[in-house]
């Protein structure tokens, strides 16, 4: 399986919606786990780091 790469301040798509209607969220902090937040409405979630890279389908914009 390909190893998904991600870092600080990107924005993800994740495979399934957040209740506010959007699936864009943007990682604000990482570690052993991931904690990210919700483009739509600003909700953040903080997901163990396997878990969220089984939700996450893409990489949309990387951090400068």
């Amino acid at each position: 399986m390909e190893q998904k790469v991600f870092a600080l301040n990107d924005v993800v798509e994740m495979k399934k919606q957040h209740p506010c209607g959007t699936n864009v969220w943007k990682i604000i902090r990482v570690g052993a786990d991931i904690r990210i937040k919700c483009e739509g409405c600003g909700h953040s979630v903080m997901l163990p780091r396997r878990e969220f890279t089984k939700k996450m389908k893409r990489v949309i914009q990387t951090a400068e």
